[in-house]
């Protein structure tokens, strides 16, 4: 018998951890630390208060930044953007948005609002897996780290649970 390989590939390691991250915000823990998350990123960005906030469209598992969206949207007049994403070239920029329903997506299928691109000065940034020293596992395709890359200025805040810290890059 063999044992499991410690250090999984990236792929095999991102279908782990997004698969445990689904089946645990099913469960009261997960709902629990929805609001527990809500209530400190409002603490960072009360700090922060951001005239732009870029967030994310929740997939399975992830913390949703919506209502928090909103919040600042009514504190402090801020501006919303969602990301759309491009396939070729491989590419991301951010949009305004509303805070409301979208009814059209970017080319990878995430719904994304339609108009030019602006630049938020805070985005949140869902991370699939992170480590101690910063370092984000995405989803594969490099879109954020593209954009940010590209944007060093910006305020970045990744957003994870707990149990997808990994031991190391």
């Amino acid at each position: 018998m063999t044992s499991p390989d410690p250090t999984p590939d990236r792929p095999t390691l991102r279908r782990r951890l997004l698969a445990a991250h689904q089946a645990w915000c099913a469960t009261p823990a997960g709902e629990a630390a929805q609001m527990q998350l809500a209530q400190r990123l409002w603490e960072v960005l009360v700090q922060l208060e951001p005239d732009g906030l870029g967030v994310y469209w929740p997939m399975n598992g992830e913390f949703n930044p919506r209502t928090l969206a909103l919040k600042a949207q009514m504190q402090w007049d801020c501006r919303l953007a969602l990301p759309f994403a491009q396939r070729d070239p491989v590419s991301m920029h951010y949009r305004p948005w509303d805070g409301g329903e979208l009814s059209t997506a970017d080319e990878c299928g995430l719904p994304s609002p339609a108009g030019r691109p602006v630049q938020p000065d805070v985005v949140l940034v869902p991370c699939v897996g992170f480590t101690a020293e910063g370092y984000r596992l995405g989803y594969g395709g490099g879109y954020f780290d593209r954009y940010l890359a590209t944007h060093p200025g910006i305020t970045v805040i990744g957003v994870a649970w707990e149990h997808a810290r990994l031991s190391k890059a």
